[in-house]
């Protein structure tokens, strides 16, 4: 191509206007005058500024404990899950038997909001949620000993000490605990649901797959067992040492070092079927296998997030959806259609040429990674 033959530049007076819907157009201009759109309803924050609570209602209504079902950034999922009868029979088999809910399935099938539906549906309080990954430890579950930060506050104290204490003073080891000792043990989530209490909480651990592959070994005798050891704390036997639990939220005590569920709790432990899990662990579990939903239940999940009215516009699309799922061509996740459907009926899109590409985009195969 001759230098004749090139098309000039598109300069910025000569762009296409804008689609209604967008809200970043990628000129370099900056713009004040934009209204943010509201969020989908399971994107939906419950954070505030501080200044901004006191005399706020709360969005969320808590739970038995004060605390509420969905947690952190889950406000909404929890109300809207749909759980199959063949799915809440197992949960219930669990909660009966006291056994781990090992569920596994496809990605975007439902697997991590079944513990916050469950949490919500039975008032258990918010959700502890330990993320596993290939780094993961046990010990990262059950709780961390800050150390160094104990050793910096002793050295203070005892320099504070010396100046005070006449020369030849001896002080004995009562078996007290020293300072605050407590302050410096934070429980995991998984120390968190051990912690003796009336009512169960729930315990999400997500994609255990992802994990060390001698993780689920290491979880036996606690899972077996409910309760592990902080050998920090039994040096001090003579008194009851208060720990910051996972959440943050209050302080626990802890008696000779040991804790000890008085109620096992709801586990649910996912997996997206990356790898076996050793038969040793699997049997002592309830095990529960979340297919690709229905066209019956993608229906259900429409209109519980999205309402009536999208349920019944959206007709042509959730069919073909529904089909792949069926059909197994594509692996496509649930949210996907939730998405698509949500900003098909919010978005302004009729100026907009290029709409079409937009929704195949967000409708493409999670395994289509060209």
């Amino acid at each position: 191509m001759n230098a004749d033959d090139r098309q000039p530049p598109v300069t910025d007076h000569e762009r296409p206007r804008p689609p209604a819907w967008w809200i970043y157009y990628g000129d370099g201009v900056r713009r004040t005058d934009w209204t943010l759109p509201d969020p989908p309803p399971w994107r939906r924050f419950n954070g505030s500024r501080p200044e901004a609570d006191e005399g706020r209602a709360s969005a969320v209504e808590p739970c038995c404990d004060g605390h509420t079902a969905e947690g952190p950034g889950r406000t909404g999922v929890a109300t809207t899950y749909r759980a199959e009868p063949e799915e809440a029979r197992m949960v219930n088999a669990a909660i009966h038997l006291r056994r781990p809910l090992l569920v596994t399935g496809k990605p975007g099938t439902g697997k991590s909001t079944l513990a916050h539906g469950i949490a919500h549906e039975l008032g258990l309080g918010r959700v502890l949620h330990w993320s596993v990954t290939s780094r993961t430890t046990l010990a990262d579950g059950l709780y961390a000993y800050d150390a160094i930060g104990r050793l910096q506050d002793e050295g203070r104290t005892e320099a504070t000490a010396a100046t005070r204490t006449p020369k030849g003073t001896g002080l004995a080891d009562t078996g007290k605990a020293p300072l605050d000792i407590g302050k410096y043990v934070r429980l995991g989530p998984l120390g968190t649901a051990l912690l003796p209490s009336d009512r169960p909480r729930v315990l999400l651990i997500d994609e255990l797959d992802k994990g060390d592959v001698d993780l689920p070994n290491d979880l036996l005798s606690v899972l077996e067992d409910g309760q592990f050891t902080i050998p920090e704390l039994q040096r001090y036997p003579v008194c009851d040492v208060h720990v910051m639990t996972d959440d943050g939220l209050r302080r626990e005590p802890v008696r000779h070092g040991q804790v000890r569920c008085a109620e096992f709790p709801l586990v649910v432990l996912t997996s997206n079927g990356e790898r076996e899990f050793p038969p040793a662990f699997v049997r002592r579990c309830v095990r529960l296998d979340i297919r690709p939903p229905s066209r019956q239940k993608l229906e259900r999940i429409v209109e519980a997030h999205l309402g009536a009215d999208v349920l019944s516009a959206s007709g042509p699309r959730l069919e073909s959806f529904a089909k792949d799922l069926t059909e197994g061509r594509k692996l496509l996740a649930t949210d996907q259609l939730l998405n698509t459907l949500r900003l098909e009926h919010t978005a302004e899109h009729a100026d907009d040429p290029e709409w079409p590409t937009v929704l195949r985009e967000l409708l493409r195969p999670l395994n289509d990674m060209a």
